[in-house]
Order: C-alpha cells, then sequence, then structure tokens
C-alpha cells in the first residue's frame, strides 16, 4: 500500500476535486468510506454531490475558522492510500478500517491522546492506471485549536502503512528499497508530446549506464554529452571549481525549453557522492572532472578524448564475462541482511542492461525494461553512513562492453555470452528478494526475465557453451502468498461520539514542522 502526501490551503478545493469527475472524469462514484464521527453521523456512502462536498468541507475546516488559527504552509493534510492495480479491489468496510487505523497511527483521532482533528476519506474508483485506492482529508488544526505536527508525516505514513499491509494480509511492499514514482503530470507531459516515456526514466538509464562504464568523473561527463543528453554542474556556494551535484536534461525541441532534474531526483543511488564513491578519487582526477563540468555549463567541446570514443578491445569480452560469472558465484556468500553489498551489485547490473539499452534500442524495450526492474533492488531507503567501493568481481566492465555494442565488437555471440552470465546475477538478486520473503519484488524480477529478456534472448545466437536454466521462477506456493488478501472484517471498535465537537481555544500552540506545500492540491 502506497501512501503518497501533499499540503495545501484550501480544504474546499481538495473535497470539491474528490468529489468531482476528476481531470480526465476517471471519477466515479465518490463516496465516503470513514471519517470523524460528528461528519460520519450527517453523510452516508451516497455517491457526493457539490452540496454534499461543500458541507463537508466546512466541517472539517470549522475549528481552524472558528478558531482563527493559522498554520504557515497550509492547513490541509491530504493523503492518498493505493494499492497496484493487480492486487485488485477491497471492500467499502476493508477501506474503512484502514482508513481509521491510519488516522489512529498518524495522530489524528482521539486514539493520539489528544483532542482529535476532523478528517474523511473519500473513495472514487480506480485511478487511470487502474489502481484501487482511497484519499484522506484532515485538517491540521484539532478541535481544541492545537497543532496536528507535520514532523517526518512521510517516513510515519511508510510505517504504518506497512504494519497495516500485515495485519490486512495486502501485498507487502519492501521496508528496505524506495524508489521515486512518476508524478501524474510527467506522465501527461510525455503523452502530449507523444514521447515513448517520461523523460526522467530515459535521463535515469542514460545516467546510470554512463556512470556504470566510466572509470572516473571525468568520462562520466562526456559520456552523457555523447548520449545526446544536456548535463550541468552544481557548484558549491561562491566556488566555481568545487561541484556539489549535476542535473541532467533532455534536449528540448525546436522553441521549447528543456526541463532538469538533478540526479538524486532520478534516482536515489545516482546523486553525485554515491557516483563518486565507485570512482577513481585522485588529485589529477578531481582537475580533469572540474575541466569536463565547466566545459559542459558552457556548452564547449569536451576538454580531452578518452576511452569512450574508441572501441573497446574485442579481446574484453571474454574477460569480462568471466568477470561478471565470478560475480555470481562471490553472490552465494553474501548474506540475505546486506542490503548495501546487493543494492551495489543490482546497480551494476542495471547499468549494464541500461548501456545495453542506450546503445541498442532507438525506443524503450526489453532492455530498458530490464535496467528499469533491476535499479529499484539498487535504491536503499537508508545508505550505510560510508559508501561501498565495488571489491573483486564487477559488472561495471560488462557496461563497458555494451555502451559500445552498436560498433560492432566480437559480435552477437559475445553477447549471448554476456547476457547469459547478467540472466545469472540477475537470478541470484531475484533469489535474494524471495528469500527475504520480499515476493513483491521476485515476481517483478521473474516476469521480467520470462517475457523481456526471453525476446533479447532470442534474438541472439546459442552461447557457445550450454547456458544453465537462467530464468526465475516464483513457485505457486510463493505466488500464492502474494495473491492472498485476507477477506474477513475487523472487530468492532469505539469509533467516539457523533455529537459535533466543542471547539475551544487552547493556550498554547504546537509548531508545525517539516511537510512539503503543494499547490495543486487546491485543483
Amino acid at each position: 500500500m502506497i501512501p503518497n502526501i501533499t499540503k495545501g490551503t484550501r480544504m474546499h478545493g481538495l473535497i470539491a476535486y474528490l468529489a468531482g469527475p476528476g481531470r480526465a472524469n476517471e471519477h466515479s462514484d465518490p463516496h465516503l468510506v470513514a471519517g470523524s464521527p460528528s461528519i460520519m453521523a450527517w453523510h452516508n456512502d451516497d455517491e457526493l454531490n457539490a452540496d454534499a462536498a461543500g458541507a463537508i468541507a466546512k466541517e472539517l475546516d470549522r475549528a481552524r475558522s472558528v478558531l482563527g488559527v493559522e498554520i504557515p504552509g497550509g492547513h490541509v493534510w491530504h493523503c492518498s492510500l493505493s494499492l497496484r492495480a493487480e492486487e485488485g479491489d477491497l471492500t467499502d468496510d476493508k477501506w474503512a478500517a484502514i482508513a481509521q487505523d491510519f488516522m489512529d497511527e498518524m495522530g489524528f483521532t482521539e486514539a493520539s491522546g489528544r483532542a482529535p482533528a476532523q478528517w474523511v476519506a473519500i473513495r472514487h474508483g480506480h485511478s487511470k492506471a487502474g489502481n484501487d485506492h482511497i484519499h484522506i482529508a484532515a485538517s491540521m488544526v484539532r478541535e481544541d485549536g492545537t497543532k496536528w505536527s507535520s514532523w517526518r508525516d512521510f517516513p510515519r505514513a511508510q510505517h504504518a502503512a506497512r504494519e497495516l499491509e500485515k495485519k490486512y494480509g495486502l501485498e507487502e511492499l519492501s521496508p528496505t528499497h524506495s524508489t521515486r514514482g512518476l508524478r501524474p503530470g510527467e506522465r501527461e507531459a510525455s503523452a502530449r508530446r507523444g514521447a515513448p516515456e517520461p523523460e526522467r526514466r530515459s535521463l535515469e538509464r542514460k545516467v546510470r549506464a554512463c556512470a556504470t562504464a566510466a572509470a572516473d568523473e571525468a568520462e562520466f561527463i562526456r559520456r552523457i554529452r555523447r548520449t545526446g543528453a544536456l548535463v550541468r554542474p552544481r557548484y558549491s556556494s561562491g566556488r566555481d571549481d568545487v561541484v556539489v551535484g549535476y542535473s541532467v536534461a533532455e534536449r528540448a525541441p525546436k522553441g521549447g525549453r528543456p526541463v532538469w532534474f538533478g540526479g538524486g531526483h532520478l534516482a536515489k543511488d545516482l546523486a553525485l557522492p554515491k557516483l563518486r564513491a565507485e570512482w577513481n578519487d585522485t588529485p589529477q582526477a578531481a582537475t580533469e572532472a572540474v575541466a569536463e563540468w565547466q566545459a559542459a555549463a558552457r556548452g564547449r567541446r569536451p576538454v580531452t578524448i578518452g576511452r569512450e570514443a574508441h572501441e573497446p578491445d574485442p579481446q574484453m569480452w571474454e574477460h569480462y564475462s568471466d568477470e561478471v560469472a565470478r560475480l555470481r558465484e562471490t553472490l552465494r556468500s553474501v548474506p540475505l541482511d546486506d542490503h548495501a553489498t546487493w543494492a551495489q551489485v543490482a546497480r551494476e547490473t542495471s547499468g549494464a542492461f541500461a548501456a545495453w539499452s542506450t546503445a541498442t534500442e532507438p525506443t524503450p524495450g526489453p532492455l530498458a525494461a530490464a535496467a528499469d526492474e533491476l535499479s529499484k533492488t539498487a535504491q536503499l531507503r537508508r545508505y550505510p553512513a560510508r559508501p561501498i567501493r565495488s571489491a573483486g568481481p564487477s559488472a561495471r566492465g560488462a557496461s563497458l562492453m555494451l555502451m559500445a555494442a552498436t560498433m560492432g565488437g566480437a559480435g552477437t555471440a559475445a553477447q549471448a555470452i554476456m547476457l547469459r552470465q547478467l540472466l545469472n546475477v540477475a537470478k541470484a538478486v531475484h533469489d535474494m528478494h524471495k528469500a527475504s520473503n520480499d515476493l513483491r519484488r521476485a515476481r517483478q524480477i521473474s516476469h521480467m526475465v520470462k517475457h523481456h529478456l526471453s525476446q533479447v534472448a532470442a534474438a541472439l545466437p546459442s552461447a557457445p557453451s550450454p547456458a544453465p536454466a537462467t530464468s526465475p521462477v516464483v513457485d505457486s506456493e510463493a505466488a500464492e502468498a502474494v495473491r492472498t488478501s485476507t477477506t474477513g472484517q475487523t472487530q468492532a471498535r469505539f469509533a467516539g461520539s457523533v455529537l459535533p465537537p466543542q471547539y475551544e481555544q487552547a493556550r498554547t500552540h504546537a509548531t508545525t514542522r517539516g511537510g512539503t506545500t503543494r499547490p495543486d492540491i487546491e485543483r
């Protein structure tokens, strides 16, 4: 279950949107499934209209308007809770129980030991992607005039969601890995342009491919520029010789403006400090990198020409294929809870497929799908204080060779051998997720291999030596565990008084910290 939080200033605008037809008439039968007792006593599960939406918004806003409490950045708290489309639909009763438990955990109700804040949960059908979901709208002003604190509300919501997944038999998302999802506006913008995918996805693969194939920071910059993408540095304050970050963008069509993304906004593992952990760190390398950053920022030619401009030695295909095979063997001794090492392996393997895709796929294909899927394991919610640097066998050499796949190299037979070894590593990552009971990720990797990489394997000649079975298969018991969802109802619980609350000004007001103001909550 995925929580998504926004904040705003207009309660009426939010409720009107949730009860309305939606941006593309995707909302159907908007109705309440849960909420504060005083609101639920007056509104049932009938389809909401404009009048009902206005009345609900007024009741949610009553404490703030009566007591005159203002919260910098907005008092409207909005959180959607959504399931993956593959999980199917829940009943209104089950969503009601989930919403009540969630708001108890977030501290909006009397269960917090403080005065409650008014809230409602609205269900209005599937999203455009087919996800069953609800929207929760709440006031950040409690009934006694104190303020609900939004400090660390996102990690708190994530923790609550993980607990509710276990309680209600929902598909459990990984507590270890976390990826950055696309915003609806990004999908809509790419659809308007007729692009095959949002820019952030294509840029993520290009950066991942170039970072994995590069031996140092200067080579990374030159490789990015060779893909056709734009790249610019972010300097330390008051300096033009200390680079602390970077942004990339696809070239805009004539008359358009490029949309820039910071490395850390592409993916959590693509921030510049994390990339630097894998590159040579010497005074000379730092000096060369600054020169290349300055040339890129000014739109000038690269300062030097490195190995990115030359075809790798064809004899190295066998060497790097053997290295990936050794990497697979070393993974047998890596503990399941060594998340940093598994993320590093997934990052390198994803980079290899991203390099292959960048070199050979004019539009996103099966190689891009493989890179995107494995990149999810490469991104952790929490990283170790000291970055891990690759030691021993690595898949970085595979990226170097596959980045030059269009130049010929040793031919497709060598690519077939490399694919076999990369599949073995993907199988190891799959087995790690399965053994860790992360069945969702294991199933997604299995699907990727069977339905995407099998297309690549079919287009290549047979490897010279017999290839072991590399397609990870999730057994029927594991698959059944993922699909299982409890259907029983929760026990009855005391929901509190249904009488309208008595609003009294508190003596002191708590300070609201953290959170992000999102003006689009009003739409």
